[in-house]
């Protein structure tokens, strides 16, 4: 009979002895999160490795069929342990599970047999999920380090959003990136004084961004809009993506990834919709419930800081942007990133940013459906949407993966062109000239407006 092996697995008393590796998704959000988990007694690092040798590191050890995030996070892990920088006795992982029906949920399978292959036996691994996954996990999600996780991730949508419409018109270049930095040292800093996610604290926070964002001197011009979707990942991961956000903006574009709570939004609601569309626990419906109210109260005080700057738009509220999969997507459909795929595309639409890149792995069947299956539904509704699926796999080459991008880019470019770079009116591109977060008379650029109003 087959040996069985017994994995070890991450106990309370490792929170003092063991470093926890934890791979980078979202690099703003996680390093917020690193300070929470700090902050709670954890010794946490974020990794920072990338490149060709994670991918080739994650085939030795994951079949390449298997999603194209599992074989990169397991690869980032084992070439991280490879690296000789830890003490492998006192060294654990940690990797996020949503519980969904798809491929994620067996990541933390996937990485302890990668483990036990790549002679590892002897490290740990953690789970950090809200849906009963590795019940006797001993790390423990606490309300305090819960409620600090939720304000890092609204800071950091923040921090994302009014960087990404600050960085392609800032007079100085890396007056944005500073910014997200100093913000970022400032959030783990009020964290170790156990402030900063209650609600007071994270309404002055997003309001001393906000107006530290539209401080920043700079001169708007006719930029190409792009919008981000896909696979959680693989859209804000720049292992994932080939530093996807980067290239747009090498390409004179601006950037909107919808944030990271949206996507935390979408599995809380899902699961008050699961009862309601299939029955179940009403107890589990009215907590459902509850949780997006708590997340809603907060998500509105931070859009109504960035409304206080006209020539910034802020992020859709999570309840309307729910209402635009209507008619178009049934809110059944929830396996991976599911109708909020769908929605995230038609808000996009909705707020000037017609050219969209679907970012997702190959083979994964919900973005597939969910993404590159809607675009034709969306065109319908949406002439001029231009959107391009980027299939994501250890085959797929960065040159091609880039070219069908700036295929995408020339129509956009040429549209702006000929609309003489003026925005479609009613849409997110609506800015005021600023310099100083005061609003200055606009240097004249033939065929775009001199001063465009304000989307309150």
């Amino acid at each position: 009979m087959e040996n069985v092996h017994t994995y070890p697995k991450f106990t309370p008393e490792m929170k003092a002895t063991h470093k926890i590796l934890i791979p980078n998704m979202a690099p703003i959000h996680f390093e917020m999160m690193r300070a929470a988990m700090e902050d709670e007694g954890y010794h946490v690092e974020v990794l920072g490795s990338g490149g060709h040798a994670v991918a080739q590191e994650g085939l030795k050890y994951v079949h390449n069929d298997t999603c194209y995030p599992a074989l990169l996070v397991i690869g980032q892990f084992i070439n991280a342990l490879k690296s000789g920088k830890y003490n492998l006795d006192h060294t654990a992982l940690l990797i996020t599970q949503t519980g969904g029906g798809c491929r994620a949920s067996n990541y933390i399978h996937l990485l302890r047999k990668a483990l036990v292959k790549a002679g590892f036996p002897q490290v740990p691994v953690a789970s950090l999920n809200f849906s009963g996954l590795e019940k006797d996990s001993g790390f423990q999600l606490t309300l305090p380090l819960i409620r600090k996780i939720v304000a890092a991730v609204f800071y950091g949508d923040e921090l994302m959003s009014l960087a990404n419409q600050t960085r392609p018109y800032e007079n100085e270049p890396g007056t944005a990136d500073a910014l997200v930095a100093a913000w970022t040292r400032r959030v783990a800093s009020q964290f170790d004084e156990k402030k900063g996610f209650s609600k007071k604290d994270m309404a002055a926070n997003f309001a001393a961004i906000a107006a530290d964002f539209a401080a920043v001197p700079v001169t708007y011009t006719p930029k190409v809009k792009v919008g981000v979707v896909g696979e959680i990942y693989v859209k804000y991961s720049p292992l994932g993506n080939n530093n996807l956000e980067q290239f747009l903006h090498g390409e004179d574009c601006e950037v909107n990834l919808p944030g990271l709570m949206g996507f935390v939004q979408y599995c809380v609601a899902n699961m008050a919709e699961t009862v309601r569309l299939y029955g179940g626990s009403k107890l589990l419906e009215l907590g459902s419930d509850t949780l997006m109210s708590w997340l809603t109260v907060r998500e509105k005080l931070m859009i109504a800081a960035i409304k206080k700057h006209p020539q910034f738009h802020a992020p859709t509220l999570f309840l309307d942007t729910k209402k635009m999969a209507d008619g178009i997507i049934g809110i059944g459909n929830k396996m991976g990133e599911g109708w909020l795929l769908t929605a995230e595309m038609m808000e996009l639409q909705q707020t000037g940013f017609e050219n969209i890149i679907c970012a997702q792995p190959f083979g994964c069947l919900p973005n597939h459906i969910c993404g590159k299956g809607m675009i034709n539904k969306i065109r319908t509704i949406y002439p001029r949407a231009n959107i391009t699926p980027i299939d994501y796999d250890p085959g797929a080459t960065r040159v091609n993966q880039e070219n069908r991008i700036k295929l995408m880019l020339s129509v956009a470019k040429e549209r702006l062109g000929q609309s003489g770079g003026t925005p479609p009116q009613g849409g997110a591109a609506e800015k005021v000239p600023v310099y100083g977060g005061m609003e200055v008379p606009a240097v004249h650029v033939p065929g775009f407006a001199e001063k465009l109003p304000a989307n309150g």
